[in-house]
C-alpha cells in the first residue's frame, strides 16, 4: 500500500465494476413504488460466523410493479475454500460435484451488476448483507449501499399496524411466515428457492400493507 508524505494511506482506487455499481446511485430518481425495482435475495453459507464462514451460493429474483420477473433471476455457486460438513444436510451443497462454481470475486462482480441501485429484500436480511459485506471487506471495497427491507419486520408491521409499538416483537422464521401466509415451501434451503419463496411472501405482505392503494417506498423504508 502506498503512503503519502504525511504517512497516511492514499485513497484506494476502486475497480471499474465497483465504480459502475456506485455510479448507479448518482442522481437516481425517486420512483413510485410500482416503478421501483426490488431484488429479493438469499445466501447459503457454511455457518453463521461472519469472520470464519463463507457464502456458498447466492440466489435472487427481481420484482417490479408487484410482478415477479422470473426471466430476471440470479444464481451463482461459489468455490469452497472453507468447507463445513456439518451444514451440508441443510443446504445440500457439496465441496465437489457437478455444479459449476465460480470464485468469490467473480460472484461479487456479478451480484453487484445484478442488483445495481435496487432495494434489497430478504428474510432476516441483515445476516445476508453482513455476509456479502464481508466479501467486500476481503476485497478491500466499501460496503453495500442499497437500502434494505426485511420480510419479518414488514410482516410484523402488517400484522400489528395499530399496536406495533406496544406489542412484543415476535420472531418469525421463513417457514413460519410460509405457514401464516399459505406459501409453498418447495425448494427450501437453496438460495434461489428461498429467494423465490421470500419474494412471494413480500408480495403478499405488500398487499396487506397497501389496503388503501397509497403505499409508498418511503412508507416501506420507514415502517
Amino acid at each position: 500500500m502506498k503512503f503519502n508524505w504525511f504517512n497516511k494511506k492514499e485513497n484506494k482506487i476502486l475497480p471499474d465494476y465497483f465504480l459502475e455499481y456506485e455510479n448507479s446511485f448518482l442522481n437516481a430518481p425517486k420512483l413510485a413504488i410500482n416503478e421501483t425495482r426490488f431484488v429479493v435475495f438469499d445466501t447459503e453459507t457454511t455457518g453463521f460466523n461472519r469472520m470464519r464462514d463463507r457464502v456458498l451460493s447466492i440466489g435472487a429474483v427481481s420484482l417490479i410493479n408487484n410482478t415477479l420477473n422470473v426471466n430476471d433471476s440470479f444464481e451463482v455457486y461459489l468455490k469452497q475454500e472453507i468447507f463445513n460438513p456439518e451444514t451440508v444436510h441443510i443446504h445440500g451443497i457439496l465441496k465437489e460435484g457437478n455444479i459449476t462454481k465460480i470464485s468469490e470475486l467473480e460472484a461479487l462482480k456479478s451480484f453487484l451488476k445484478y442488483i445495481g441501485n435496487s432495494i434489497l429484500v430478504g428474510h432476516h436480511i441483515n445476516f445476508d448483507i453482513m455476509m456479502m459485506n464481508q466479501i467486500l471487506v476481503r476485497n478491500e471495497l466499501p460496503e453495500i449501499k442499497n437500502k434494505t427491507l426485511d420480510t419479518e419486520h414488514l410482516y410484523r408491521t402488517s400484522k400489528h399496524t395499530v399496536y406495533q409499538n406496544t406489542l412484543p416483537k415476535e420472531r418469525y422464521t421463513l417457514d413460519q411466515l410460509c405457514d401464516e401466509l399459505n406459501v409453498s415451501k418447495s425448494d427450501r434451503h437453496t438460495a434461489s428457492g428461498d429467494a423465490f419463496i421470500t419474494a412471494i411472501l413480500f408480495l403478499k405482505i405488500i398487499a396487506r400493507l397497501d389496503k388503501n392503494n397509497d403505499l409508498t417506498v418511503k412508507d416501506l423504508l420507514n415502517s
